[in-house]
């Protein structure tokens, strides 16, 4: 999705402040418009479905908990409060109100891990109040829960991602990238998770894994031109429609390690949520993918 003409001037100067000239059109091109969700204090529940990360999720009356495929249940991860992140979203793509639900199951294995997410509209939550996580859920721990703040950001292409010629040359780095990605940013000390940025990963591949699941229910094999060619059969040998559901399926929520909630995600590495953009926009949350990073 294009920069708004907000991002696209702000873009335009810090390019050339780092004097990232040379690699402005691929910059402008490839950085995303994302919300970064920073820690804001430990939750103290006066407040009902406001925006907040590990602790108990505020539900409406009679709500089922979700369980998993055995019958065990989830683990609450998040809940966002969908009106004030509205002000932050440059993409307008998430529903201007009600609240989004984030569970999980046992995050192992790392891909396809079993999980949730919940979408009630703001009538729904009119009466929400504090649900108690029942005992033994999926991770069997217990996270702090925190209020959290959204922001807008931009989101360049990560180490991952980034075409390293077209960035570096003579006189810049990567070390010298990493400053211009920090200023795009605005990474803050308690960021805890993003929404619409560059997943964390080593290869740039999250996005085939969780599009050809999506699409196809098959599993990753680890080749990017496999995933291609999987799902362009699944429309009829449409290369074309393959690439471009790929470059559609969009980081819903990546939620990063952290000492202070209890959240370790294997070796301190990001639990992530994918959606088709498609279904997001028909606020279908019924259909997304999770996978953990961890290096």
């Amino acid at each position: 999705m294009k920069l708004n003409e907000h991002n696209l001037i702000k873009m335009q100067n810090i390019i050339q402040e780092h004097e990232f000239e040379h690699a402005a059109d691929y910059l402008i091109e490839h950085t995303r418009q994302g919300i970064r969700l920073s820690k804001q204090g430990e939750e103290d529940y006066a407040s009902s479905c406001n925006s907040r990360i590990g602790g108990d999720p505020d539900l409406p009356e009679g709500m089922e908990w979700p369980l998993t495929s055995d019958g065990t249940p989830m683990t609450f991860l998040a809940q966002l409060q969908l009106r004030d992140l509205a002000a932050h979203d440059a993409t307008a793509s998430l529903p201007h109100s009600g609240v989004l639900y984030f569970f999980v199951g046992v995050d192992e294995p790392a891909y396809n891990i079993e999980h949730r997410v919940l979408y009630l509209a703001e009538d729904q939550t009119a009466a929400a109040s504090r649900g108690r996580a029942p005992e033994g859920t999926a991770l069997d721990e217990e996270f702090a829960g925190y209020r959290i703040e959204a922001r807008a950001t931009l989101e360049p292409p990560n180490y991952a991602y980034v075409d390293d010629e077209l960035v570096e040359d003579d006189e810049h780095d990567f070390e010298s990238y990493e400053d211009l990605c920090h200023q795009l940013t605005g990474q803050e000390s308690d960021d805890i998770a993003t929404i619409f940025g560059y997943p964390s990963t080593q290869h740039g591949d999250c996005e085939h894994e969780a599009a050809l699941m999506l699409l196809t229910g098959t599993e990753y094999n680890y080749s990017m031109e496999a995933a291609v060619q999987k799902i362009a059969d699944h429309f009829g040998g449409n290369a074309e429609q393959a690439q471009q559901e790929i470059r559609d399926t969009l980081l819903l929520l990546a939620i990063d390690s952290d000492d202070e909630i209890g959240f370790c995600w294997w070796d301190a590495g990001e639990l992530q949520f994918f959606i088709r953009k498609e279904d997001l926009l028909a606020r279908n949350f019924e259909r997304t993918y999770c996978s953990l990073y961890s290096s």
